[in-house]
């Protein structure tokens, strides 16, 4: 039985007396709202006043709604100017103040807590004492120290380093008194039998915050510059999901204006991902992120219809990511603004009206010297049409007359569509995509012609029929980029804009997964980039996508560079036992031999386990391996990861066997056994895994051999591989 830390009780009535001071904050900003919903009406001015205020409340209460999440985590004792006394802050979610407006906890974004998570034995940051508390909820179970350096708080060393001391009634920390930094398990991590304690937690089906274990390397990234690109190289389990999305809520806190106002963007590779992670920020008080996939962007198509299928064949998807689709969509754009083959003669009161040929091409000419965007040049073109037409009647007569006598003329209709169509993104790219000779027109000087019939698919009746693929949706945004906002019927010849067309930018965009986007999706993301401030996440290891980066310029090449970017690197595996890692490690090599693994910090309790059965025998294997998970498991969650083509019959073998299960594509992660398609299971991790046919997902996907490493590497504790056919050469 572990020690109970003298302290345990003193700092649990200061726990204890922290929420007492949030109660009351929440309780004095309802206050505030109520006495301000009483005051409806009035001019346009104080109805503003009071929305922006009320606004600003409920983002105050936002921040003030903990839910099961712990309010303080920490305390850090650092020396004054006297070397002999200390200050104490203690560390917390969110800061909170006394009645007085003392602080009685300290944001753990504030400068002042910025040595809970960066100093070390060689460089103390001024810090006596940092220590860790053990919660949970409002319940303190464990208190861990470690002292700094010589003083009357601490125990010297030769080499100054940290000596570390735990105790508490925590049943999963091991109360041993570890010293970190001198090549033992565990060193140069802060706070480490804490650090092993949240680890041992079991997962939720959605991922949580590590505010109270961030680790130093991890939090060189938090507070990093706001400026330019940041890109955080991270293989499985390094945190580097959890610690983009702390540095979103480091940067809106360290920026809060103008940052609030420009908005922050987080991309994710698919919507099982963004509901894992969608607690993350709102746990850390800001709820306002907006956190989307790429097809979000994309407002005038229904992406909920296609969420897997349909999937475009290889070269298809290989040739839609290239970066000379850019020009390839600039030239079809181009293509549809053209002169008339023949002259306009249209009837006007007692004669006709003509505009030649000739001028034609001087009115399509002028229009794209004049303007950037397609659509906004229709008003352009009508205006100069209705003109010629008015030139050529042999007495004086103005424009409006000419325009409001001849602008219902199917003729005229026609005429204008040909010069000058107004067009969404869908139906340029029906139209192109549903034209051979369009194709070639618009692709032959950038693409070879396997490349561009590879685009070519049947043509619908109307385009709201399409079945547009992922792929399609950053050709879909380079075409609005081209086409700009359509006029509406209330707005042709107004010169205003949809608005639902423009192209909305962000102060700060961070990208998870993002060795998977290809060039034009990079493009896409960063057209919207207001200053080029990005956060971008990933594992070149892991590349999986059409067109897979061999190297971080690959990547950085399309994305913004206003500032120079960086490259950070996470190098310890917090999450992996290292038994599990040995075996993907293997497979790594194989697929990636010039990359370097991270280093696990943990070792699980039992090695992979390989269940190999005759062919016909496979999905029975896979029931029997998932109950005896579950078995193992108990409360945590389970994933059984499988081929795309096996999605189905594995779910339906599972139901009829009375496996209670969810479909990641449907429920998320958030019935203790899901079934999760290899596609979509990046970035998400469990207690245990249950892996289907590893030759199978080789085969099936671009990058098998990357596919399976992803696969292999989402387990926290266990996990088996039940296979018929031969495993693949690297996992042997």
């Amino acid at each position: 039985m572990t020690q109970q830390h003298p302290d345990l009780e003193a700092e649990q009535q200061r726990i204890d007396f922290a929420y007492e001071c949030l109660e009351r904050s929440r309780d004095d900003a309802w206050r505030m709202r109520n006495l301000h919903e009483g005051t409806l009406g009035g001019t346009f001015q104080a109805r503003y006043e009071r929305d922006v205020f009320d606004e600003a409340v409920v983002n105050r209460l936002t921040q003030l709604d903990l839910g099961d999440a712990a309010l303080v985590f920490g305390r850090i004792d650092r020396y004054t100017e006297s070397p002999d006394t200390v200050e104490s802050f203690h560390i917390g979610r969110l800061a909170v103040a006394d009645q007085q407006s003392d602080p009685v906890v300290v944001d753990w974004r504030a400068p002042v807590a910025e040595p809970f998570y960066r100093a070390t034995g060689r460089d103390t940051m001024g810090l006596a004492r940092r220590r860790h508390f053990a919660v949970h909820g409002r319940k303190l179970l464990g208190i861990e120290d470690e002292l700094f350096g010589e003083g009357h708080l601490g125990v010297g060393t030769e080499d100054e380093s940290v000596v570390g001391h735990q105790h508490g009634g925590d049943p999963s920390t091991n109360g041993d008194g570890r010293v970190t930094g001198n090549g033992q398990p565990g060193a140069g991590l802060r706070g480490y039998s804490t650090l092993l304690a949240a680890l041992a937690r079991g997962r939720t089906g959605q991922l949580g915050d590590i505010v109270a274990t961030i680790q130093a390397e991890q939090d060189e990234i938090i507070r990093s510059p706001q400026p330019g690109v940041l890109v955080v190289q991270g293989g499985p389990g390094t945190g580097k999901t959890v610690v983009a999305l702390h540095r979103a809520a480091y940067l809106l806190y360290t920026y809060r204006f103008p940052l609030e106002d420009q908005g922050v963007l987080v991309i994710g590779p698919n919507r099982v991902f963004l509901r894992y992670i969608d607690r993350v920020l709102p746990s850390l008080g800001e709820a306002g992120v907006e956190q989307v996939v790429l097809a979000d962007l994309v407002p005038d198509v229904d992406w909920a219809r296609y969420a897997i299928d349909p999937v475009d064949p290889p070269l298809a998807a290989t040739t839609k990511g290239d970066i000379r689709m850019a020009r390839v969509i600039d030239q079809a754009v181009a293509d549809r603004e053209r002169a008339l083959r023949e002259d306009l003669v249209v009837p006007f009161r007692t004669g006709y009206l003509r505009m030649r040929a000739e001028e034609s091409v001087r009115i399509v000419r002028g229009a794209q010297r004049r303007f950037r965007r397609h659509n906004a040049a229709r008003r352009h073109v009508e205006s100069e049409l209705w003109g010629a037409l008015a030139a050529s009647w042999r007495e004086p007569v103005t424009v409006a007359e000419v325009r409001d006598a001849v602008r219902t003329l199917p003729d005229i209709r026609a005429a204008l569509e040909r010069m000058w169509p107004v067009l969404t993104p869908a139906q340029l790219l029906h139209d192109l995509f549903g034209s051979k000779a369009l194709l070639k027109l618009a692709a032959h000087r950038h693409l070879d012609e396997r490349e561009y019939l590879a685009l070519h698919r049947p043509r619908h009746d109307d385009v709201a029929d399409v079945r547009w693929t992922d792929n399609d949706v950053a050709l879909l945004d380079e075409a609005r980029s081209y086409l700009g906002p359509r006029p509406t019927r209330s707005t042709v010849g107004s010169g205003r804009a949809d608005e639902a067309d423009e192209i909305r930018t962000y102060g700060h965009i961070v990208i998870d997964e993002v060795q998977d986007l290809t060039p034009m999706q990079l493009r896409m993301v960063s057209r919207r980039s207001l200053n080029g401030s990005m956060t971008v996440v990933g594992d070149i290891a892991q590349a999986t996508g059409a067109l897979a980066p061999n190297d971080w310029d690959d990547v950085l090449r399309h994305l913004p560079d206003q500032k120079p970017s960086r490259v950070i690197g996470l190098s310890v595996g917090y999450r992996i036992p290292e038994q599990i890692m040995a075996l993907a490690n293997r497979v790594m090599m194989a697929a990636t031999p010039s990359l370097r693994a991270p280093t696990s910090v943990r070792s699980g309790d039992e090695h992979p386990e390989f269940v190999s059965v005759p062919d016909g025998r496979l999905l029975d294997a896979v029931v029997a391996a998932t109950r005896d998970m579950e078995a193992e498991i108990g409360d945590g969650n389970i994933a059984v990861v499988v081929p795309d083509s096996m999605f189905d019959r594995v779910s339906d073998v599972l139901a009829a066997a009375g496996v209670t299960h969810g479909r990641a594509t449907r429920t998320g992660l958030d019935m203790g056994i899901t079934v999760v398609p290899v596609s979509v299971v990046k970035g998400l991790e469990l207690d245990g895994v249950v892996v289907v046919e590893p030759a199978a997902i080789v085969r099936e996907e671009q990058q098998g051999l990357r596919a399976l490493y992803v696969a292999l590497t989402r387990s926290t504790r266990r996990l088996t591989i039940v296979h018929a056919e031969p495993l693949p050469a690297a996992m042997s």
